[in-house]
C-alpha cells in the first residue's frame, strides 16, 4: 500500500506537468525557434528555469549526502551557486545581445562567433557533451533512488534504474516534441514544487530535528571545520570545490540555452536578482537538514538517502511529497541537459562538419532522442552506484570547467584568440582527465587542489600566452564590433538578426 501511495504521487505530478505542456504547446517554425523558444520568455519563467539549472535533483541527494557525511564542506554549494548568479548578471548583456543579433542557439554557437572559428565551436561542443552526459546519468541515478525509496524494498536497484529510465524516456517524448519552449514551461511547474514546497518541507524537517534531539551539538566531530593543513584532502580542497562550482556553473550547455530563451538583457538581469534569494534560502535549508540529520540512525551508512531518511519521520505521505520535490528538480535538469546536448550535437558538431547551418527542427529532435538513448545506457551500466553519487558530479565538473577560460574570458576580455581558445581547452581537458585518473579526489602535491583546478591553471596559462603572443588585427576589429553591439544594447527589444553562418 505504501508503494502504491508513493508511485501514485509521482505519477500524478508527472501527469500535471504533461497537461500544462500540452495546453501551452506551439509548433516551432524552424530549428532556431526549437532551440531558443523564440527568445520570448520573461523573468518569472526565467527564474524557475535558472533554478532548475543551478539546483538539480541531486541537491537533495549527492550534495545533501556530502553535508550529511562530511559536514560544513557540503555548504560550498550555496557559495558557488550565489557566485554563479553574480556571473549571470555580469555576462548577460554581451551574451544575450549577440545571441539575438546573430541567431545563436547554443553555447558553442556563441564561441564560434566570438572567435570566428569553427574549430573552437566543435571542440567546445565535444567537451560540453562529454562532460554533461555523466551529469545526465547522475540525474537518472538520482531519480532511480527515488523509485527505490518509494518501493519500500519491493524493487531491486536494477528495477529502480529501469523505472527511472522508462519515466525519463516517456517524459522525453514531450521534450523532443516541444524543444526549449516545453522545457521552460515545465520548469515553472517543477520549480514551484521543487523549491517552493521543497523549502517548506525542509523547514518542517529542521523544526522536527531541532526539537527531537538532533541539534548542532549532536553532529559528529569534525563537521564544523573545513579540511586544513595536514588533512588527507589538503588545505585547498574546499577552495577548489567552490571555484570549480562557481566557474563550472556557467560552462554547462543548458544554462546558455535557457539564457537564449529570455526576452531581453534586462530580463536576464532581473532573473538573476529574483533567483538569488530563492536559491540561498532553499539550498541552505536542505543542506541544514542533511547536516543535522547526520546524527539520525542509518544516515552515516547511507548519506545519499538523508533527505528520504529524515522525511520518513512524517510517514508515507510526507515521504512522497519529499520524493516529488526530487523528481521535479531532476526532471527539469535532466530534460534541459538532454535538450542542450542534443542541440549541440546537431548544431555544433554535425552541422559544422557538414558545412551547413541546421534549419529543420527535426534534426534537433533526432539528436535529443539519440542522446537520451546513450544516457540511458550509461545509467544502466552504473546501476551498482548506490552511494557516493557526489563523486560523479565532481568528475563532471572537472571536465566542464575547462571551458571557463575560453568562455568567460572570451565574453569579458577582448584579447583572446581562436588558437589560444582551442589549445587551452584541449590542454586543460587532457590534463584534468589524466590527473583525475591518478588522483580521483584531490592532488596531494598541489595542496589539495582538484584535478580540474590544476588543469584550469594550465588551460588559462595557454590561453593568455597565445593571446599576447599571437595578436591579430582582424580578430581585434571583429571583437571590437561585438563589444560595441553589446554596449549599444539597451536591453529592450530584439536587435536585427544576422545569420551567423554568413
Amino acid at each position: 500500500m505504501d508503494m502504491l501511495i508513493g508511485y501514485t504521487g509521482v505519477a500524478l505530478f508527472l501527469i500535471l506537468v504533461t497537461v500544462v505542456m500540452e495546453r501551452t504547446r506551439r509548433t516551432d517554425a524552424d530549428f532556431s525557434e526549437y532551440a531558443t523558444a523564440g527568445r520570448s520568455f520573461g523573468s518569472f519563467y526565467g527564474t524557475a528555469a535558472y533554478l532548475n539549472t543551478f539546483l538539480p535533483g541531486t541537491v537533495f541527494i549527492s550534495f545533501a549526502g556530502l553535508a550529511a557525511a562530511s559536514g560544513l564542506i557540503g555548504f560550498y554549494l550555496v557559495v558557488y551557486a550565489v557566485a554563479g548568479m553574480v556571473l549571470m548578471h555580469v555576462l548577460a548583456r554581451n551574451v544575450h545581445t549577440w545571441g539575438a543579433r546573430y541567431d545563436l542557439r547554443t553555447q558553442s554557437d556563441l564561441l564560434g562567433l566570438r572567435y570566428r572559428s569553427k574549430v573552437v565551436q566543435v571542440v567546445s561542443a565535444v567537451i560540453g557533451i562529454v562532460a554533461t552526459i555523466p551529469w545526465i546519468v547522475l540525474g537518472m541515478q538520482s531519480l532511480a533512488l527515488v523509485f527505490d525509496v518509494l518501493s519500500f524494498g519491493a524493487l531491486a536497484p536494477l528495477g529502480a534504474v529501469l523505472v527511472s529510465i522508462a519515466v525519463i524516456a516517456v517524459r522525453q517524448v514531450w521534450t523532443v516534441r516541444f524543444g526549449m519552449r516545453g522545457i521552460i514551461i515545465s520548469d515553472l511547474v517543477q520549480g514551484l514544487f521543487a523549491y517552493g514546497i521543497g523549502t517548506l518541507v525542509a523547514v518542517g524537517l529542521l523544526v522536527w530535528l531541532l526539537t527531537h534531539g538532533h541539534g548542532f551539538a549532536q553532529v559528529p566531530d569534525g563537521f564544523t571545520s573545513l579540511p586544513g593543513p595536514g588533512s588527507d584532502l589538503g588545505p585547498l580542497y574546499a577552495l577548489s570545490l567552490t571555484l570549480t562550482g562557481a566557474l563550472g556553473t556557467w560552462c554547462w550547455p543548458d544554462i546558455f540555452m535557457r539564457l537564449f530563451t529570455a526576452r531581453s538583457v534586462r530580463t536576464v538581469q532581473r532573473t538573476a536578482l529574483q533567483a538569488a534569494p530563492v536559491l540561498l534560502v532553499f539550498s541552505t535549508a536542505v543542506l541544514l537538514v542533511a547536516y543535522l540529520a547526520s546524527s539520525l540512525p542509518g544516515v552515516a551508512e547511507a548519506p545519499d538517502r538523508v533527505w528520504f531518511t529524515t522525511a520518513e519521520v512524517g510517514g508515507v505521505l510526507l515521504l512522497t511529497v519529499a520524493a516529488v520535490c526530487v523528481v521535479a528538480a531532476t526532471m527539469g535538469n535532466v530534460g534541459a541537459n538532454l535538450q542542450a546536448v542534443g542541440t549541440q550535437a546537431a548544431n555544433d558538431v554535425v552541422g559544422v562538419i557538414a558545412g551547413t547551418r541546421v534549419r529543420s527542427a527535426r534534426a534537433g529532435k533526432v539528436a535529443v532522442a539519440l542522446v537520451t538513448l546513450v544516457s540511458a545506457v550509461g545509467a544502466f551500466f552504473t546501476v551498482g552506484t548506490t552511494s557516493g553519487l557526489v563523486v560523479l558530479a565532481l568528475v563532471s565538473y572537472q571536465g566542464i570547467v575547462q571551458l571557463a577560460p575560453t568562455l568567460l574570458l572570451g565574453v569579458l576580455w577582448k584579447r583572446g584568440n581562436a588558437v589560444g581558445a582551442t589549445a587551452g581547452m584541449v590542454s586543460g581537458f587532457v590534463t584534468a582527465a589524466v590527473l583525475q585518473v591518478l588522483h580521483p579526489v584531490s592532488v596531494p602535491w598541489a595542496g589539495g587542489l582538484t584535478s580540474g583546478v590544476v588543469a584550469l591553471v594550465v588551460n588559462t596559462a595557454v590561453y593568455v600566452t597565445c593571446a599576447y603572443a599571437l595578436p591579430s588585427r582582424s580578430q581585434r576589429e571583429h571583437v571590437d564590433r561585438l563589444w560595441s553591439e553589446g554596449a549599444a544594447s539597451a536591453g529592450d527589444g530584439a536587435p536585427a538578426v544576422h545569420d551567423v553562418s554568413a
